[in-house]
């Protein structure tokens, strides 16, 4: 089943490639020897599998830009495409010359597809702060308040590398925040990177009184031991809590969670057993899912990511009807949740109707001594 799936895929993937190829050799054929073929040929299959070459030959850090900077271009051009295709089918109904609307539909769709990665790729590399308050109705610390700075998705990698981490680090200790939580996908697939490139030093460099504290997301993971990966992310002074619970100063219970994908995570009445629920209970979940489970359990708040808001518009119209709550923040009873749309980015270095962020959590607890 998998092998048909996976057939079907490439062979769809394969269309698709050859819709884009056509559709640029429509457009520059006129300007070009036709003995270029063969080059354009050979460079589009080229671009079309370096993001797969890119997983094959791993730590290839040309490969690795390539094929990111490629899906840019294919997520782009397959949203503009049959668009500009369409637009050029009703000029048929006018009276413009046919060779001029042929090179005027390259022009524009060159021109939007360098505007859109010029702004996909701000939006990506230019962070926001995002800021949430929370009321939960238990006791708290002596001043009733929890300032939590949350980052998720950094994907670091080789274009989400040491450059945008130092961005975070700036961005968080900036907010002088009483704890940090990193709910998952903090690589990409890979360690090679996030260790040539320093990324632990630099995540060394956070000032949170509390501590910081990660869980692991569907792209934590590499070809090694789960174990090698977290002794890794904790050499930046994080504590990795992988199924795990943890007290925090005596009055807070922090709670990670393995993947929603991983068979082998336990199950969530498991880690809340024994513990005090009368004290507050944050949770890391990298996937927002099972918010039903979580409020049954006495969870206050738990603090998610992993959609990316779909990253490119119109995905989060897919991701809004996937998760209950797939951007921002959601009440239910005692339950509170918060999903970030994500520090870094998958595949391609763009965002277009999302934007790179770090989220800033204001909690305010009852009964605490004033």
């Amino acid at each position: 089943m998998f092998i048909i799936l996976g057939l079907v895929f490439i062979a769809l993937y394969a269309l698709i490639v050859f819709y884009i190829g056509w559709s640029g050799w429509s457009w520059i054929k006129p300007v070009v020897s036709g003995r270029f073929r063969i080059i354009y040929i050979i460079v589009l299959i080229f671009l079309a599998s370096s993001l797969i070459l890119s997983r094959v030959i791993a730590g290839s850090t040309i490969l690795s830009v390539i094929g990111s900077y490629w899906l840019a271009l294919f997520s782009l051009l397959v949203l503009l495409l049959p668009l500009i295709h369409l637009a050029v089918w009703l000029t048929k109904l006018s009276r413009l010359p046919r060779h001029s609307v042929q090179k005027w539909s390259g022009i524009i769709t060159f021109t939007l597809l360098a505007v859109l990665l010029g702004y996909g790729s701000y939006n990506a590399f230019s962070p926001v702060t995002r800021s949430y308050e929370v009321k939960i109705d238990k006791p708290g610390p002596a001043n009733g308040e929890l300032h939590i700075v949350m980052a998720s998705d950094m994907h670091f990698a080789y274009l989400s590398g040491a450059n945008h981490a130092k961005r975070m680090v700036k961005e968080i200790n900036a907010l002088q925040p009483d704890i940090v939580l990193f709910p998952g996908d903090i690589v990409d697939d890979d360690i090679v990177p996030y260790r040539d490139k320093g990324i632990s030093n630099i995540l060394s460099e956070i000032e949170a009184p509390l501590g910081v504290y990660a869980s692991l997301g569907n792209h934590d993971r590499f070809k090694g031991d789960t174990a090698e990966l977290i002794d890794l992310l904790e050499e930046s002074g994080m504590q990795v809590l992988y199924d795990e619970t943890v007290e925090v100063g005596d009055w807070l219970t922090l709670i990670g969670r393995k993947d929603y994908s991983d068979a082998e995570r336990a199950e969530l009445n498991e880690l809340t057993a024994g513990i005090d629920k009368s004290k507050p209970v944050i949770m890391l979940e990298h996937q927002p899912v099972e918010f039903s489970t979580a409020e049954e359990q006495g969870i206050d708040l738990m603090v998610s990511g992993h959609t990316h808001r779909g990253q490119i518009a119109p995905a989060h119209l897919i991701t809004s009807r996937l998760f209950e709550n797939d951007w921002g923040y959601l009440q239910k009873g005692q339950f509170h949740s918060v999903v970030s749309s994500g520090y870094g980015f998958w595949g391609p270095p763009i965002r277009i109707g999302s934007r790179s962020e770090v989220v800033s959590i204001k909690v305010q607890f009852s009964g605490s001594e004033h």
